[in-house]
């Protein structure tokens, strides 16, 4: 009787311990870097500096006050929808060349990060 308890409660403090594990893994900064680089994201943006369009940390900060997540960034990344630049003026957003959900995962976490 005395095993099946501490079995039992062996067993219970193990999922409830397993719940306490992060959900997502370690974002992958070189890999997030190089689909950024792949894509010209650079081009535009920056991580701490507005270029052309807004900063990394810029849009982290929009995206957290907004409420927003990782599925609206990956949106923004892969639909072309018209975003306005720092200068006033409007263009489609370039469309991230990968459909690996991994990948696209990894650049949005990268960038709400900042």
């Amino acid at each position: 009787m005395k095993a099946k308890i501490t079995l039992l409660l062996t067993g219970s403090l193990f999922f409830a311990l397993a719940g306490l594990t992060p959900v997502h893994a370690a974002v992958d900064e070189d890999a997030a870097q190089a689909l950024g680089k792949k894509n010209d994201c650079f081009k535009c943006h920056a991580v701490d500096k507005t270029k052309k369009g807004p900063s990394y940390k810029k849009i982290a900060a929009k995206y957290k006050e907004k409420k927003l997540g990782e599925k609206e960034a990956i949106k923004q990344m892969t639909e072309g929808k018209k975003v306005k630049l720092e200068d006033g003026s409007e263009e489609d957003h370039k469309i991230i060349d990968t459909k690996d959900p991994k990948e696209l995962s990894n650049l949005a976490q990268w960038i709400l990060s900042r």
